[in-house]
């Protein structure tokens, strides 16, 4: 069995709770729901959903990044939206990301998220 392995960095936002930021088991590191904060000043970005989901995904990109790897490696995500009304305008954003072999995902709507963003993103990564 991999030995476990929690992910810190100062690339993305700051847990505001008792989680970690992804944990990595080797083969696969699981990154936590990223919501649209600047790492640099953990403050909220407010404006239109594409600059939200924008700040998102860099935040993922951040967290994967100290683990070694890339956007390439996500096998799985889930995006949460408190108003599937976005869901066009956060597609858009989220395919520059992923712009070949896509990874699984989900969309769904929530009632809310911390922070009263719009958007929230986790991933599954695999080596």
């Amino acid at each position: 069995m991999s030995s476990r392995k929690i992910v810190s960095t100062s690339l993305a936002p700051q847990a505001i709770g008792p989680y970690s930021q992804a944990v990595d088991l080797g083969d696969l590191v699981f990154v936590s729901g990223q919501i649209p904060v600047d790492p640099a000043t953990q403050n909220v970005v407010q404006g239109p959903i594409e600059l939200q989901t924008e700040r998102v995904l860099k935040n993922l990109q951040g967290v994967l990044a100290t683990a070694g790897l890339s956007l390439d490696h996500v096998v799985r995500t889930t995006v949460f939206l408190t108003d599937l009304a976005n869901f066009p305008r956060m597609n858009e954003v989220y395919a520059r990301f992923f712009s070949k072999d896509f990874p699984a995902r989900s969309t769904v709507q929530v009632s809310g998220l911390p922070k009263g963003v719009a958007v929230e993103i986790d991933a599954i990564a695999r080596r």
